[in-house]
């Protein structure tokens, strides 16, 4: 066997299986490594995207806990003016029944007043009855009336 027929079939099966795999196992590999690129470059791109998306839900969520913020703090103010409107409507109402519980004992007084004159006009009129008739029963005495006059005016 001679080198270069050697050489030459060895140069023919390296070309024959250069060739094969040029047409047959290269195309696969090459589409393999071009889709798992694709895969890779739309998965970073899919991050990016999440990422922004991220970045805008939490602006998002920020704007909304502001909002939240603000209206918790609308809401206390409010209730805090209820609260005082409450509270001094209950001092008005409290005033408006001390003024008539004051009335009303003022009024009770006076009719308590009024009854306690006419309890003494009548005692004072049983008792000048009562100075009258002894009066009467004894004889004209200048002296004895006037004692029983002073003894009338002490008992009044």
């Amino acid at each position: 066997m001679n080198l270069n027929a050697t050489m030459l079939a060895q140069l023919v099966v390296f070309l024959i299986l250069a060739g094969f795999t040029m047409k047959f196992v290269w195309p696969p590999l090459m589409k393999a490594l071009d889709e798992r690129a694709e895969r890779i470059a739309s998965g970073l791109a899919a991050a990016d995207r999440g990422k922004a998306e991220m970045a805008k839900a939490e602006q998002h969520a920020q704007a909304q806990l502001a909002t939240a913020r603000d209206e918790v703090t609308k809401r206390i103010a409010d209730a805090e003016k209820r609260a005082a409107a409450i509270i001094e409507e209950a001092k008005k109402t409290a005033s408006d029944e001390a003024a008539r519980i004051v009335a009303a004992a003022h009024a009770d007084a006076q009719q308590q007043v009024t009854h306690a004159r006419e309890e003494l006009r009548a005692q004072v009129a049983a008792l000048a009855v009562q100075g009258a008739e002894q009066i009467l029963k004894r004889e004209v005495n200048a002296q004895v009336h006037a004692d029983l006059l002073s003894k009338l005016a002490t008992e009044l």
